[in-house]
């Protein structure tokens, strides 16, 4: 047995914890913060048997898309004179996953 922590966007978390349910997955969210950008996340907890991890993957990947979104670019913080509405293009989405072993599950 595996635990996946799978880490993705807030704008991917419905649809993908939608699609890993309707295929027999338990899913538990959390909501969280992180990376660069300081964006809102969700990490999903997932169990599953090592014999359906592809089947997961395949499913994260089909349905947390990576996208550019518009930041503000630190270049121009504490710039007086010049452009104050620097923006940079950033890649945001997508999904990180771990795949850690489980020594023992139960419910109580």
């Amino acid at each position: 047995m595996k635990l996946i922590l799978a880490i993705v966007n807030n704008d991917d978390s419905a649809i993908v914890s939608s699609a890993l349910t309707k295929e027999g997955f338990f899913v538990t969210k959390l909501s969280t913060t992180g990376g660069f950008l300081m964006v809102g996340n969700t990490t999903l907890l997932i169990g599953t048997e090592d014999e359906r991890i592809d089947e997961l993957k395949n499913i994260l990947g089909k349905y947390c898309s990576t996208r550019t979104r518009s930041m503000p670019s630190t270049d121009a913080f504490g710039r007086i004179n010049g452009p104050q509405n620097t923006t940079k293009e950033v890649v945001v989405g997508g999904a990180t996953y771990f795949v850690l072993g489980v020594d023992e599950y139960g419910k109580l």
